[in-house]
């Protein structure tokens, strides 16, 4: 895998993005290029709908016309890319592809960065970060997919649970 790879968006026409994505994917398949187009992956969000008095969650394209290409940008990854049916070209200046900046892919959720937690529900944590740093509470809820931890302190008296995220706290030793 190459260290150089950075996330590009590319431009489709409406409705293609994902007969774009299954193609470029067939390509680097193929071609054998997975070391230099990496990942491909159209951002997509769940809604949910009410229609007729009924709720249903629904899978809606956050950008709809763009597909988020992470690869090391050379000629042959350009021309394949910029050539495969379905795309425009890509985001940026004239002819010259932009990456996305850390902050950008990080706002997006395209890098997941895992986090190791030493701690368990039932165990006691001190919270390190935010409006309740230095507050002492237990482990509810432990979902690392979502990166989040629920905690319960004690407030004004009261049991409260409150989300974080698993960054958030530290096992009390």
């Amino acid at each position: 895998m190459s260290e150089n790879a950075k996330w590009y968006v590319v431009h489709t026409y409406s409705g293609y993005e994902n007969k774009v994505a299954s193609n470029l994917q067939t390509i680097v398949e193929n071609r054998s290029l997975q070391d230099v187009i990496q990942e491909i992956k159209i951002p997509t969000e769940m809604v949910t709908e009410i229609k007729d008095n009924v709720k249903r969650e629904v899978e809606r394209k956050t950008f709809p016309g763009y597909v988020l290409v992470k690869m090391e940008l050379n000629d042959d990854t350009w021309h394949i890319v910029r050539n495969t049916r379905g795309v425009t070209g890509f985001v940026g200046s004239g002819s010259h592809p932009e990456p996305l900046t850390e902050k950008e892919v990080e706002a997006l959720g395209m890098d997941k960065r895992t986090v190791e937690v030493n701690y368990a529900v039932g165990d006691s944590v001190r919270i390190v970060d935010g409006p309740l740093d230095g507050f002492i509470g237990t482990v509810d809820t432990l979902d690392t997919d979502k990166n989040q931890v629920t905690v319960t302190v004690s407030m004004f008296g009261r049991e409260t649970p409150v989300e974080l995220e698993l960054g958030q706290v530290e096992v009390i030793q």
